[in-house]
């Protein structure tokens, strides 16, 4: 596999758990979190679907050779921004792992943009608080765009 087709992969990867729209090549529209993506064919599936007539559907499976276009309506998180506000509290501790979805904070403590999975203390209740702030910030400059 070369290089290009695994940033590909990578990139739809990373919209797993996001808000989507998927348009098909007969202009159906379907908007919902994207579920699951097969790579071999670009199968997806959606969970909590609506189409363009407002039909609900809690799971839509669509076959990745329909698909015209796949848009996401959410931003993507900022890991690099992150890292940036925690070098600012941790200096020289704070490790930016950006391809893996992940910053080291102290080396023992790990922060990915679901908040602190690895870690325990004092030191990992300082940085999930920062992210927490971080999240805050972001979501509000999101209202005012």
């Amino acid at each position: 596999m070369s290089v290009a087709e695994r940033r590909f992969i990578s990139e739809v990867s990373a919209l797993i758990d996001t808000v989507v729209t998927v348009i098909t090549t007969d202009d159906k529209t379907y908007t919902g979190t994207l579920v699951g993506v097969n790579p071999e064919n670009l199968n997806v599936i959606i969970s909590d679907a609506k189409d363009s007539n407002s039909n609900f559907f809690p799971k839509v499976v669509i076959n990745g050779s329909t698909i015209a276009r796949i848009l996401s309506t959410q931003k993507a998180f900022d890991l690099r921004g992150l890292a940036e506000r925690l070098e600012r509290v941790f200096p020289r501790m704070v490790k930016l792992y950006e391809k893996e979805g992940f910053i080291w904070v102290m080396d023992r403590v790990k922060v990915t943009e679901k908040g602190v999975v690895e870690g325990s203390g004092p030191a990992a209740e300082r940085v999930q608080r920062i992210y927490t702030q971080f999240l805050r910030e972001m979501q509000e400059k999101q209202q005012t765009q």
